[in-house]
């Protein structure tokens, strides 16, 4: 169950996005992961009684890590030193087990869980850790604080949970296992109520190839 009592439209524009602008980032993304995929196909069920929320296409499921800026406020040279960076970092780092779900109701998003959170909490901090070599740690972005998980649909309304939260409770909960071997800087973004990108990079856990 949750403790979520009122859903927020995830769709409104928050600071700095505008229609056409996207934004360098580092996802952990899963169109190759079948069972991610798996998973997401057999919450279709759930996502069709829950009205509150758009399903999220299963070629743009993710799992955010870590933000890097605007990709008109970041030049590509400096992009490439921190790819360079994380590479480094994260070749120190071994592919990581994973366990993802069930699905939780959130405020914005029907969302998986992620865990362990520890390990990738140390995945993020090593991104964090290429971008302040890059460009100093006061321009690293984001709260250190990190909640791993990946949605699979965004709420397109405002107002009681209680109707979401009820007709989720009326599916098995499901989980599902994959090991992560790379992180994905991406070019993000969102003018059509979705998250869509292009890749632009891979960092390799553990020199994996």
């Amino acid at each position: 169950m949750t403790d979520v009592t009122e859903l927020r439209e995830h769709w409104y524009w928050r600071p700095g996005w505008r229609v056409g602008r996207s934004f360098y980032t580092w996802h952990i993304t899963f169109a190759d992961a079948s069972s991610v995929v798996d998973l997401a196909q057999q919450y279709a069920a759930a996502l069709g009684d829950l009205q509150e929320y758009d399903p999220v296409p299963l070629r743009w499921l993710h799992l955010t890590m870590q933000g890097i800026g605007f990709t008109d406020e970041t030049e590509r040279r400096t992009v490439d030193q921190i790819v360079e960076a994380a590479r480094g970092r994260l070749a120190a780092i071994p592919p990581v087990d994973i366990t993802i779900g069930p699905a939780q109701i959130d405020t914005e998003a029907l969302k998986l869980p992620v865990q362990p959170v520890e390990a990738l909490t140390g995945i993020r901090d090593a991104i964090r850790a290429a971008i302040a070599d890059v460009r100093g740690e006061d321009k690293v972005t984001e709260s250190p604080d990190y909640r791993p998980h990946v949605s699979l649909g965004y709420t397109n309304t405002t107002g009681p949970a209680r109707r979401a939260v009820e007709a989720l409770a009326r599916h098995t909960p499901r989980t599902t296992q994959m090991t992560v071997e790379a992180v994905a800087l991406i070019d993000l973004n969102r003018d059509h109520k979705m998250y869509q990108w292009t890749t632009v990079a891979e960092a390799h856990l553990g020199g994996h190839r």
